[in-house]
């Protein structure tokens, strides 16, 4: 506690005190810092604060890297010396103002799906487990076959893999409402209409069943799994509901906001938004097939290689909405066997810089943020030490590359989505294991090398320093 309370001091006096402080807020990883003055940050002195893995501005924050744990336990710190603490949706709002549209309406991507995950993440391991004890291999341990396997025990299995892709769209209204200034349970309760049992199941129109015709020509069936109708139903929605409230007497409030946005929105979904963006949503994913089907590993290689470049420009939640349509669609994801190998390679690149370095502080800075990026987490490694001296992040590219290369060829593709490395095994318990940890070897191994032969000397490190 005390050498916490330590780094706190330190960190707030090297930002240049409370005074230069707006407001502070964390994530899984940094401290998030709105100052007044960026000239007052001593950029050094933060840097040279134990525990501290890296400083850099990014939306409009200056975030200082510190890991995981370690960061809720200095912003507690923080927070005692009186800094004006916020959530983090209010601190980005506020840095937003500084971005370009892109920018923000990349942000707001991240802001609506990032919440989602967590649940998308734990189906995907659902999935990997379902796949390992319905292996022939694995049940013939036990004496039996998949013939033996009960009807009431899949029936289960069902439950826990199809649930949160059957209401994708209720989760996706629910945040979008949240973050768009609506009722969150408004929202939740239009995203369930969306895929009310009383409509055709999206599922069984594409092979079987009809959908409803209104006016004769109109088709309306659920969206079970959709993703971009119910995000534009949420946007839509609460700024309705916005409007609404605003001109509707508060006495009558309660009961007539609910309904009329209810109301007007699930019309304008069925007949109008659900269509249109439907149809979008198919062409994306088409799109997205087409580039992972590019041959000879090439589609591998790029994104493999590009991946963290594309992490460091803070825009990679946009493609949160990619793995969720490859999941909902396929029930696996290609995407994640290619990245895993780019965050990897960067764990292998940081590694091989702490291993040569004589530097004790350099190597206690990179041995962790190596092992931290082995369990999908690269922050500490890219910007604490792969990037300060470049050619170890460029040796990192290359291994991401390779291993992307490879994962494409042999057609790895993960049961969920959001972990990578270590974590991301459990998603590839279908078979694919033993693959999976080869790729994961390669890239790592390919950016140690590299770092090591071509990439870093101690050399590097006291020029950087001066």
């Amino acid at each position: 506690m005390a050498e916490n309370k330590k780094i706190a001091k330190e960190l707030i006096e090297a930002i240049g005190g409370i005074e230069n402080i707006q407001s502070v807020a964390h994530c899984a990883t940094r401290l998030r810092f709105m100052v007044i003055d960026k000239e007052q940050i001593d950029q050094e002195a933060v840097e040279n604060v134990n525990k501290v893995k890296g400083a850099f501005f990014n939306s409009g924050q200056y975030q200082v890297i510190l890991g995981t744990g370690t960061v809720n336990q200095i912003y507690n710190e923080v927070d005692k010396f009186g800094v004006n603490a916020t959530d983090k949706s209010e601190q980005s709002k506020a840095a937003a103002k500084d971005k370009n549209a892109l920018q923000r309406a990349i942000r707001t991507l991240g802001d609506v799906f990032v919440p989602i995950i967590p649940v998308l993440v734990a189906t995907g391991l659902f999935m990997g487990v379902r796949g390992l004890v319905m292996q022939e291999q694995i049940l013939a341990l036990f004496g039996m076959t998949p013939a033996d396997i009960s009807d009431n025990f899949l029936l289960f299995t069902r439950i826990l893999t199809d649930t949160a892709f059957i209401f994708l769209p209720a989760l996706v209204a629910w945040s979008t409402f949240r973050v768009f200034g609506g009722t969150p349970i408004i929202g939740l309760v239009l995203g369930l209409m969306l895929v009310s049992p009383e409509l055709p199941n999206a599922w069984n129109v594409a092979t079987e069943t009809e959908p409803l015709y209104f006016f004769g020509f109109i088709p309306v069936v659920g969206y079970q799994g959709a993703v971009l109708p119910a995000f534009f139903t949420g946007i839509l929605g609460a700024k309705l509901e916005q409007f609404i409230r605003k001109r509707v007497p508060e006495s009558l409030d309660l009961i007539v906001t609910p309904f009329l946005t209810l109301l007007l929105m699930i019309i304008t979904a069925l007949f109008v938004i659900g269509p249109i963006f439907h149809t979008v949503e198919e062409y994306i994913l088409q799109g997205t097939l087409a580039v992972l089907n590019v041959p000879f590993g090439i589609a591998g290689f790029l994104i493999g290689g590009l991946n963290q470049i594309i992490v460091i420009t803070g825009v990679h939640h946009i493609f949160n909405l990619m793995e969720i349509q490859l999941l909902e669609k396929f029930g696996n994801n290609p995407y994640n066997a290619i990245i895993t190998s780019s965050v990897a390679a960067q764990g292998g690149a940081a590694l091989a810089v702490g291993m040569k370095t004589k530097s004790a502080k350099l190597k206690a800075l990179a041995l962790p943020s190596s092992f931290s990026a082995f369990l999908g987490i690269t922050e500490p490694a890219i910007f604490g030490v792969n990037l300060r001296y470049v050619k170890p992040f460029v040796a990192g590219l290359i291994g991401g590359g390779v291993g992307g290369f490879i994962a494409s060829i042999l057609g790895l593709k993960g049961t969920g989505m959001a972990i990578t490395v270590i974590p991301g095994t459990l998603l590839y318990l279908n078979g694919q294991v033993l693959q999976y940890i080869f790729v994961n070897i390669v890239a790592i191994v390919v950016a140690f090398v590299l770092t090591w032969l071509f990439g870093f000397s101690d050399g590097d490190r006291k020029q950087t320093n001066t």
